[in-house]
Protein backbone atom coordinates (compact mmCIF):
# COMPACT_ATOMS: atom_id res chain seq x y z
CA UNK A 1 0.00 0.00 0.00
CA UNK A 2 1.68 3.41 -0.68
CA UNK A 3 1.56 5.82 1.82
CA UNK A 4 1.37 9.57 1.10
CA UNK A 5 1.82 12.57 2.59
CA UNK A 6 -1.02 14.93 1.28
CA UNK A 7 -0.33 18.77 1.55
CA UNK A 8 -3.45 20.37 2.88
CA UNK A 9 -2.69 23.69 0.57
CA UNK A 10 -4.82 24.05 -1.84
CA UNK A 11 -3.51 26.45 -4.36
CA UNK A 12 -3.28 23.25 -7.86
CA UNK A 13 -7.07 22.52 -7.18
CA UNK A 14 -7.82 26.26 -7.28
CA UNK A 15 -5.62 27.06 -10.39
CA UNK A 16 -7.09 24.00 -11.71
CA UNK A 17 -10.37 25.42 -11.20
CA UNK A 18 -9.54 28.51 -12.89
CA UNK A 19 -7.67 26.98 -15.78
CA UNK A 20 -11.15 25.27 -16.44
CA UNK A 21 -12.70 28.66 -16.18
CA UNK A 22 -10.88 30.13 -18.83
CA UNK A 23 -12.25 27.51 -21.21
CA UNK A 24 -15.91 28.37 -20.18
CA UNK A 25 -15.18 31.82 -21.22
CA UNK A 26 -13.44 30.97 -23.97
CA UNK A 27 -16.05 28.57 -25.58
CA UNK A 28 -18.72 31.38 -24.72
CA UNK A 29 -16.49 33.76 -27.29
CA UNK A 30 -16.56 30.89 -29.75
CA UNK A 31 -19.84 30.64 -29.83
CA UNK A 32 -20.43 34.42 -30.59
CA UNK A 33 -18.10 34.24 -33.38
CA UNK A 34 -20.40 32.01 -35.17
CA UNK A 35 -23.05 34.70 -34.74
CA UNK A 36 -24.63 36.17 -38.41
CA UNK A 37 -24.30 39.75 -36.43
CA UNK A 38 -20.49 39.47 -34.71
CA UNK A 39 -18.47 42.01 -34.63
CA UNK A 40 -15.80 39.45 -35.68
CA UNK A 41 -12.68 41.95 -34.61
CA UNK A 42 -14.08 42.61 -31.04
CA UNK A 43 -14.32 38.80 -30.42
CA UNK A 44 -11.12 37.79 -31.69
CA UNK A 45 -9.45 40.92 -29.55
CA UNK A 46 -11.82 39.53 -26.38
CA UNK A 47 -10.37 35.61 -27.37
CA UNK A 48 -7.00 36.88 -27.24
CA UNK A 49 -7.12 38.62 -24.10
CA UNK A 50 -8.84 35.52 -22.40
CA UNK A 51 -6.39 32.95 -24.52
CA UNK A 52 -3.25 35.36 -22.61
CA UNK A 53 -5.39 34.83 -19.10
CA UNK A 54 -5.55 31.27 -19.23
CA UNK A 55 -1.75 31.01 -20.25
CA UNK A 56 -1.17 33.37 -16.89
CA UNK A 57 -2.75 30.74 -14.97
CA UNK A 58 -1.06 27.65 -16.69
CA UNK A 59 2.48 29.49 -15.82
CA UNK A 60 1.27 29.67 -12.33
CA UNK A 61 0.54 25.98 -12.52
CA UNK A 62 4.00 25.27 -13.86
CA UNK A 63 5.53 27.66 -11.42
CA UNK A 64 3.82 26.39 -8.39
CA UNK A 65 4.89 22.75 -8.88
CA UNK A 66 8.62 24.30 -9.36
CA UNK A 67 8.10 25.66 -6.35
CA UNK A 68 6.84 23.12 -3.90
CA UNK A 69 8.40 20.16 -2.06
CA UNK A 70 4.89 17.96 -1.99
CA UNK A 71 2.65 18.04 -4.75
CA UNK A 72 -1.04 16.68 -4.44
CA UNK A 73 -0.33 13.85 -7.27
CA UNK A 74 2.45 13.01 -9.23
CA UNK A 75 4.27 16.05 -10.90
CA UNK A 76 4.25 14.70 -14.57
CA UNK A 77 0.35 14.39 -14.02
CA UNK A 78 0.05 17.77 -12.93
CA UNK A 79 2.21 19.21 -16.08
CA UNK A 80 -0.23 16.82 -18.26
CA UNK A 81 -3.39 18.22 -16.92
CA UNK A 82 -2.47 21.88 -16.76
CA UNK A 83 -1.03 21.71 -20.24
CA UNK A 84 -3.96 19.67 -21.71
CA UNK A 85 -6.40 22.42 -20.42
CA UNK A 86 -4.21 25.03 -21.99
CA UNK A 87 -3.85 23.13 -25.03
CA UNK A 88 -8.02 22.97 -25.37
CA UNK A 89 -7.81 26.92 -25.13
CA UNK A 90 -5.61 27.47 -27.96
CA UNK A 91 -7.40 25.25 -30.24
CA UNK A 92 -10.45 26.72 -29.36
CA UNK A 93 -8.72 30.48 -29.64
CA UNK A 94 -7.40 29.28 -33.33
CA UNK A 95 -10.79 28.81 -34.83
CA UNK A 96 -11.51 31.65 -34.04
CA UNK A 97 -8.54 33.60 -35.73
CA UNK A 98 -8.86 31.30 -38.71
CA UNK A 99 -12.76 32.55 -38.65
CA UNK A 100 -11.49 36.01 -38.96
CA UNK A 101 -8.30 35.79 -40.73
CA UNK A 102 -10.12 33.83 -43.28
CA UNK A 103 -12.67 35.99 -44.00
CA UNK A 104 -15.40 33.01 -43.95
CA UNK A 105 -18.76 34.96 -45.19
CA UNK A 106 -21.01 31.48 -44.32
CA UNK A 107 -19.97 28.58 -41.71
CA UNK A 108 -22.77 25.59 -41.61
CA UNK A 109 -25.06 26.17 -39.33
CA UNK A 110 -23.72 23.10 -38.06
CA UNK A 111 -20.54 24.72 -36.73
CA UNK A 112 -22.65 24.99 -33.66
CA UNK A 113 -23.29 21.55 -33.15
CA UNK A 114 -19.71 20.97 -32.22
CA UNK A 115 -19.33 24.29 -30.40
CA UNK A 116 -22.62 22.93 -27.98
CA UNK A 117 -20.56 19.67 -27.64
CA UNK A 118 -17.48 21.52 -26.98
CA UNK A 119 -19.59 24.04 -23.99
CA UNK A 120 -20.87 21.04 -22.62
CA UNK A 121 -17.34 19.37 -22.54
CA UNK A 122 -16.12 22.71 -20.84
CA UNK A 123 -18.99 22.72 -17.93
CA UNK A 124 -18.37 19.07 -17.20
CA UNK A 125 -14.81 20.33 -17.11
CA UNK A 126 -15.18 23.13 -15.01
CA UNK A 127 -17.71 21.30 -12.66
CA UNK A 128 -14.53 18.64 -12.29
CA UNK A 129 -11.97 20.48 -11.01
CA UNK A 130 -12.68 21.12 -7.65
CA UNK A 131 -14.04 17.29 -7.04
CA UNK A 132 -10.05 16.69 -7.89
CA UNK A 133 -9.06 17.49 -3.98
CA UNK A 134 -11.33 14.48 -2.83
CA UNK A 135 -10.72 12.65 -5.83
CA UNK A 136 -14.24 11.21 -5.48
CA UNK A 137 -17.25 11.62 -8.06
CA UNK A 138 -15.28 11.98 -11.11
CA UNK A 139 -16.27 9.05 -13.35
CA UNK A 140 -19.22 10.12 -14.44
CA UNK A 141 -17.47 13.50 -15.96
CA UNK A 142 -15.07 11.12 -17.88
CA UNK A 143 -18.01 8.48 -19.02
CA UNK A 144 -19.99 11.54 -20.31
CA UNK A 145 -16.45 13.65 -21.96
CA UNK A 146 -16.32 10.71 -23.88
CA UNK A 147 -19.93 10.13 -24.86
CA UNK A 148 -19.61 13.76 -25.88
CA UNK A 149 -16.19 12.72 -28.02
CA UNK A 150 -18.07 10.59 -29.85
CA UNK A 151 -20.67 12.79 -30.90
CA UNK A 152 -18.46 15.07 -32.06
CA UNK A 153 -16.67 12.27 -34.12
CA UNK A 154 -20.31 12.06 -36.02
CA UNK A 155 -20.60 15.40 -36.41
CA UNK A 156 -17.29 16.17 -37.57
CA UNK A 157 -17.73 13.16 -40.41
CA UNK A 158 -21.71 14.83 -40.86
CA UNK A 159 -20.03 18.15 -41.39
CA UNK A 160 -17.03 17.50 -43.72
CA UNK A 161 -19.41 15.52 -45.88
CA UNK A 162 -21.70 18.86 -46.22
CA UNK A 163 -18.72 21.44 -47.38
CA UNK A 164 -17.93 18.71 -49.56
CA UNK A 165 -21.01 18.42 -51.44
CA UNK A 166 -20.44 20.75 -54.57
CA UNK A 167 -22.38 23.52 -52.35
CA UNK A 168 -18.83 26.03 -51.94
CA UNK A 169 -16.49 26.87 -53.94
CA UNK A 170 -13.35 25.10 -53.58
CA UNK A 171 -11.42 27.86 -51.63
CA UNK A 172 -14.18 28.28 -49.32
CA UNK A 173 -14.12 24.38 -49.00
CA UNK A 174 -10.08 24.84 -47.50
CA UNK A 175 -11.16 27.44 -45.45
CA UNK A 176 -13.74 25.75 -43.86
CA UNK A 177 -12.19 22.26 -43.38
CA UNK A 178 -9.58 24.17 -41.53
CA UNK A 179 -12.06 25.18 -39.49
CA UNK A 180 -13.79 21.95 -39.35
CA UNK A 181 -10.50 20.05 -37.87
CA UNK A 182 -9.68 22.62 -35.49
CA UNK A 183 -13.13 22.23 -33.88
CA UNK A 184 -12.71 18.52 -34.10
CA UNK A 185 -9.16 19.18 -32.05
CA UNK A 186 -10.76 21.18 -29.84
CA UNK A 187 -13.03 18.43 -28.73
CA UNK A 188 -10.55 15.91 -28.73
CA UNK A 189 -8.36 17.66 -26.16
CA UNK A 190 -11.36 17.38 -23.67
CA UNK A 191 -11.10 13.94 -23.93
CA UNK A 192 -7.43 14.24 -23.43
CA UNK A 193 -7.96 15.93 -20.27
CA UNK A 194 -10.54 13.38 -18.94
CA UNK A 195 -8.19 10.94 -19.40
CA UNK A 196 -5.82 12.59 -17.31
CA UNK A 197 -8.20 12.96 -14.71
CA UNK A 198 -9.02 9.58 -14.87
CA UNK A 199 -5.27 8.73 -14.87
CA UNK A 200 -4.95 10.15 -11.99
CA UNK A 201 -7.75 9.02 -10.02
CA UNK A 202 -6.80 5.52 -10.30
CA UNK A 203 -3.51 6.57 -9.53
CA UNK A 204 -4.83 7.77 -6.31
CA UNK A 205 -7.36 5.44 -5.29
Amino acid sequence: MRFRIRPVDTSFYDLFTESANHLLVGVALLAEMLSETADREDVARRMREAEHAADETTHAIVKRVNSVFVTPFDREDIYALGGGLDDVMDEMDEVVDMILVYGVKVLPAELGDQVAVLQRCAELTAAAMPKLQSMKSLEEYWIEINRLENTGDKNHRRILSQIFSGDFKAVEVLKLKDIVEKLESAIDGFERVANTIEQIALKES
